[in-house]
């Protein structure tokens, strides 16, 4: 295919992408969809392989693959409409609910879509399914494997009951879901369009963007010295104990291939902070395109010169029960970290200093409402310019509640938002400053906190100074990185954020 052509086609595909993404952010009921926009839109071929993807949130996309694959296990016919969220078959946690549709063209399966979206509670022991105290995942709340929500055109009313019987807000969810459905149907009609203008060109084009993209990450991980590069570091407690729990990496660059082997990391642990290996596949892909070329395609053409091990039954590949909620939004980020301090030491100007490394999950509810938000912070510095302020970083990329929105829809008082100013990392680029977000919960509810970063700083790098660590307040008192707790009216919940760790010394010495 001439490159015209394919750019042309590239392009209005990755459109379809980016609008079955505009039409669930505004067709959806809840604030954690219409304002945060935790939710991302895909496109993958009739073999399950990703051809486009919109510009959503990392975590979500390079995990997304996954239930596409455990969706082909099920044989899917036209007219089939598939849900799931069971992180041991394609998911990432269970808020996170994933829809995959085949999309077909004179009777057969030329593509398929998918969507997935964070809900704000999916049932479980805590009110917003971010429990930090769980055990296993049945207490995370309902749990999907791939089963079908449509089959045949024909709408499954009872499966849908059933999910719905088990969540706090039913109508909210379903509104969410049904948002979802309504990006499917787009997706699909804009696929037909693109078939008929195109016709079997569009298809040649799903397997040309895909080599593009091969060839291009080949070429960048080509100019990286060849070696093998390791690094460490600790996710702070899982929940249950606060006891440090060891991540290790050792990255192998060898030509155009590139190798990372999560051996040496703990073996799963008691509380919530087990990641599934698709969510650490999805931090390694993250790094990946962080530190190549960023008009690269994404697409699986990008990810064909990886490979990423984990051991069984560890943190980053548990077996099942195990809980894994704050694996997706807090472990999801510390491999991450380890990945980028590996390739430092062979790229170093390919690499940001540490940023904040948490998204500091914070849950409010009870059985009337369930708001969620993960808080932003200060992003690494890097050898050209310094770190951003009051941003997500890493494997989120969500937006935050405006003020006037958290306060229409919640018993909810925001008491402060501001930059923490001074907590970036000092150098020749200074780390990026974190947040305070101060909340007054005007009902009875259950507060949860997910979070990182509160003991062990974001680090700097090539001389720069670490960020400084974030802090949770309950009514002043200082509490766990991790805490589930029960509240009464007027308590105020404050998190300070944690600072992006400075690159390079002051005085410009390595």
């Amino acid at each position: 295919m001439n490159p015209v052509d394919l750019e042309v086609l590239r392009n209005q595909l990755e459109s379809v992408a980016e609008e079955m993404g505009r039409v669930l952010v505004h067709g959806a009921y809840s604030p954690n969809i219409t304002e945060r926009r935790d939710c991302s839109t895909a496109l993958f071929d009739a073999a399950g392989r990703l051809v486009a993807q919109a510009e959503h949130i990392p975590v979500h996309l390079g995990a997304m693959p996954a239930a596409v694959d455990a969706v082909l296990e099920r044989d899917p016919e036209p007219g089939d409409l598939f849900a799931l969220n069971d992180p041991f078959e394609g998911g990432t946690h269970l808020p996170d609910v994933t829809l995959v549709s085949p999309i077909t063209y004179e009777g057969s399966i030329v593509a398929y879509a998918a969507s997935r979206a964070h809900h704000a509670d999916v049932g479980g022991m805590a009110p917003g399914s971010m429990p930090a105290g769980a055990r296993d995942i049945q207490q995370e709340g309902v749990r999907l494997p791939p089963v079908r929500l449509v089959a045949g055109g024909e709408p499954r009313e009872d499966v849908e009951a059933l999910v719905l019987a088990n969540v706090r807000n039913p109508r909210e969810r379903r509104a969410d879901l049904r948002a979802q459905r309504a990006a499917h149907d787009r997706g699909a009609e804009r696929v037909h369009e693109l078939l008929g203008e195109h016709s079997d060109r569009l298809l040649a084009a799903f397997e040309a963007v895909r080599e593009y993209s091969r060839e291009r990450v080949e070429a960048e991980l080509a100019g990286i010295p060849d070696g093998e590069y390791a690094a460490s570091d600790v996710m702070e407690g899982d929940g249950v104990t606060d006891a440090d729990i060891p991540v290790e990496v050792t990255v192998t660059v060898e030509g155009s291939r590139l190798t990372v082997d999560f051996a040496g990391t703990a073996d799963q642990v008691a509380g919530n902070v087990n990641a599934p290996l698709a969510v650490t596949k999805s931090a390694v892909y993250y790094v990946l395109r962080c530190v190549t070329d960023p008009d690269i395609p994404p697409n699986a053409g990008c990810y064909e010169p990886v490979t990423v091990r984990a051991p069984a039954g560890s943190l980053l590949n548990p077996e099942p029960p195990a809980a894994v909620v704050g694996g997706n939004v807090e472990t999801s980020q510390r491999a991450t970290d380890v990945v980028f301090a590996a390739l430092a030491e062979a790229a170093p100007e390919r690499v940001p200093a540490g940023g904040q490394g948490t998204m500091n999950n914070l849950t409010v509810g009870s059985g009337d409402f369930a708001y969620y938000e993960t808080v932003g912070g200060g992003a690494g510095a890097t050898a050209r310019t310094g770190g951003l302020s009051g941003v997500q970083v890493g494997m989120t990329n969500t937006l935050n509640t405006p003020v006037e929105a958290l306060e229409r829809e919640y018993p909810l008082r925001v008491e402060r938002y501001a930059l923490r100013d001074g907590s970036g990392g000092a150098g020749r680029h200074r780390g990026g400053d974190g947040l305070v977000r101060e909340l007054t919960v005007e009902a009875d509810a259950t507060v949860s906190l997910l979070t990182e970063r509160r003991r062990h700083a974001p680090r700097g790098l090539a001389g720069g100074g670490d960020g400084t660590p974030g802090r949770n307040l309950l009514d002043g008192e200082e509490v766990p990185a991790k805490v589930t707790a029960d509240v009464r009216p007027g308590t105020t919940v404050r998190v300070e954020t944690p600072g992006g760790g400075g690159y390079g010394s002051e005085d410009g010495a390595e």
